[in-house]
């Protein structure tokens, strides 16, 4: 691996903790989370893509939606990326991008390969006074492309981008 590709991984890895760090809720009620499950729904088929939705606070499902398109296969994906969030208090992409630079693998960190998938798709539901107090799961894109789904529109909800 050269320089330039762990530069790159770097400031990834930076730019997801910011995300981490700026995209934290003061109040988190079953209302926020319909709102912030039908704008992910409302983005996703504005762009023509099917995904799921899977909104957690304290282990209970507030959300969920499943778009025409999508599979039950779907469902086992957000599994998996949550239990890499609760793990490790990271978003799955951080993780994703974490182990892919240090050329480790979740097996490598001793976690069974079959309930843990390091894939960007599940983004840590963070109250501001508390810390991570569930997940915020989108799965039927490429890792990034449901990372980016979730983050797009907390951003727009919360930072006003």
């Amino acid at each position: 691996m050269d320089v330039l590709t762990l530069d790159k991984y770097d400031d990834l890895l930076m730019t997801l903790q910011q995300e981490e760090k700026d995209l934290q809720f003061s109040v988190f009620t079953n209302e926020t989370a319909y709102r912030v499950g039908n704008r992910i729904i409302e983005k996703a088929m504005k762009e023509n893509k099917a995904i799921v939705v899977n909104i957690r606070k304290n282990n209970e499902l507030l959300f969920y939606s499943r778009m025409v398109g999508t599979s039950s296969n779907n469902d086992e994906w957000v599994t998996w990326k949550n239990n890499v969030v609760n793990h490790f208090g990271h978003s799955s992409y951080y993780m994703h991008v974490l182990l892919k630079s240090t050329a480790s693998t979740v097996e490598a960190s001793g976690l069974n390969p079959n309930d843990y998938k390091a894939e960007g798709g599940a983004f840590p539901l963070i109250l501001k006074d508390e810390g991570i107090v569930g997940t915020i799961s989108v799965s039927g894109l490429p890792g990034e492309e449901d990372h980016n789904m979730i983050t797009s529109v907390l951003k727009e909800l919360l930072l006003g981008k």
